[in-house]
C-alpha cells in the first residue's frame, strides 16, 4: 500500500519538511567544512585533483572542491634532521640520547686502511620543492637516509682512521653535505641540505682503551717536542748574538789596533823625513821631548860628574816643582 504526501496529515508533513532543512542545513555545513583549510605559516599546500597535481597554494585560509580534492600539507620553513649512530629521545636543555643495535650497526664504518670507527653525525635539510618532494621519490626521508648513510661510508672508506678521528673531521663533513646534496638533485628529491654536523667519531668499544692510550702518547709527544722548540729558541739566538757581539769587538779591536800602527807609522815616516832634512837638529828635538815626558816620573834625581863634585841644580828644581804642586 503506498503512502502518497495528501494522505498524510498537516503535522507529519511539517515534521518532514522541518528534518529536510536540517539535512540540508548539516549537508551545506559539511560541504562548507570540507571545503576550508589552513596552512600554517611554515607550510604550503599542495593539492591534487582525482590524485593529480593541480596547485599550490600559500599559508593562510584555503578553499579545495570537497571529495574530488586532496591537500598535502609540506613543512618547507622548518629544518628538519636525521640522526645516525644514536637517537633523540627527549630534546630540551638536558636532551636524552639513546643508542640500539640498529643505529651501532648504521655508525659503524670501515676506513681506507681497515681500521674501524664508530662515526655518529646528524644531516640536516630542508624541502624546498613541494611538489617534488610528493611526487617525484616514494618516501624521501627513508631515501635521504640511505644516501647519507651510503656517502658517509664512502668517504671515511677513502680515509685513514686517523684522519677520520681527528683532523680530517670538518673536510668529510663538508663533502658529505656535497655529496648528498649532489645525488637529491639528480633524484629530483625537493631536499636542500642546510648542514651536516659530526656528532662524535670513536674507536670501537673494544679498542678504546688503547687507542686513546696512543692518543696520549703522541699529545705527550708533540708536548715536548714544543718544549724543545722552545728551549732552543731560547737559547740559540741568544748564543748567536753573543756570537754576533764578540765577533764585532774583535772586528773592532782589530781596526782599532791597525788604526794606530797605521798612525805609529806614519808618526814614524813624518819624524824620519825631518830627520833626514836635519839631523842634529831633530835628534836634540827628540831627544829633549823625551826627556821631559821621562824625568817627571822617576822621582827624585841627582846628577853629578864623574868624580861626583858637582852636583845640577836639578835637585833642587825637583823639590820646588813638589812644593808648587802641594799648595795647589
Amino acid at each position: 500500500m503506498n503512502i502518497e504526501e495528501s494522505d498524510l496529515s498537516p503535522q507529519l508533513k511539517k515534521i518532514l519538511e522541518h528534518w529536510r532543512v536540517i539535512l540540508l542545513s548539516l549537508f551545506a555545513v559539511l560541504i562548507v567544512w570540507l571545503s576550508i583549510f589552513q596552512i600554517s605559516t611554515e607550510e604550503v599546500g599542495v593539492i591534487t585533483r582525482f590524485g593529480k597535481y593541480v596547485r599550490q597554494v600559500e599559508p593562510g585560509l584555503n578553499f579545495k572542491i570537497p571529495f574530488a580534492e586532496a591537500v598535502y600539507k609540506v613543512p618547507v620553513e622548518r629544518q628538519q634532521k636525521l640522526e645516525f649512530g644514536f637517537r633523540t629521545t627527549k630534546a630540551g636543555i638536558n636532551s636524552q640520547y639513546s643508542e640500539s643495535p640498529v643505529t651501532k650497526d648504521e655508525s659503524l664504518m670501515l676506513t681506507g686502511d681497515l681500521n674501524l670507527a664508530e662515526v655518529k653525525w646528524v644531516v640536516q635539510y630542508r624541502v624546498d620543492d613541494a611538489y617534488k618532494n610528493l611526487f617525484k621519490v616514494r618516501n624521501p626521508e627513508s631515501t635521504l637516509r640511505l644516501i647519507s648513510e651510503a656517502g658517509m661510508r664512502q668517504i671515511v672508506g677513502d680515509r685513514t682512521v686517523n684522519e677520520v678521528l681527528t683532523v680530517g673531521r670538518t673536510e668529510i663533513a663538508n663533502k658529505l653535505q656535497l655529496l648528498i646534496q649532489e645525488i637529491c638533485r639528480e633524484y629530483s628529491m625537493g631536499i636542500k641540505i642546510e648542514q651536516v654536523v659530526l656528532q662524535d667519531v670513536n674507536p670501537p668499544e673494544p679498542v678504546k682503551a688503547a687507542f686513546n692510550a696512543v692518543n696520549e702518547a703522541q699529545q705527550e709527544k708533540e708536548t715536548l717536542i714544543n718544549q724543545a722548540k722552545s728551549e732552543y729558541n731560547k737559547v740559540i739566538p741568544k748564543a748567536r748574538g753573543q756570537a754576533d757581539e764578540t765577533i764585532q769587538q774583535a772586528r773592532g779591536y782589530a781596526a782599532e789596533r791597525v788604526n794606530n800602527a797605521e798612525g805609529e807609522a806614519a808618526r814614524f815616516t813624518a819624524l824620519y823625513n825631518e830627520y833626514v832634512k836635519a839631523p842634529e837638529v831633530t835628534k836634540r828635538r827628540i831627544y829633549l821631548e823625551t826627556m821631559s815626558n821621562v824625568i817627571p816620573k822617576i822621582g827624585n834625581v841627582v846628577i853629578t860628574d864623574q868624580k861626583g863634585n858637582n852636583v845640577l841644580p836639578l835637585l833642587q828644581m825637583q823639590m820646588n816643582k813638589k812644593i808648587a804642586t802641594n799648595e795647589k
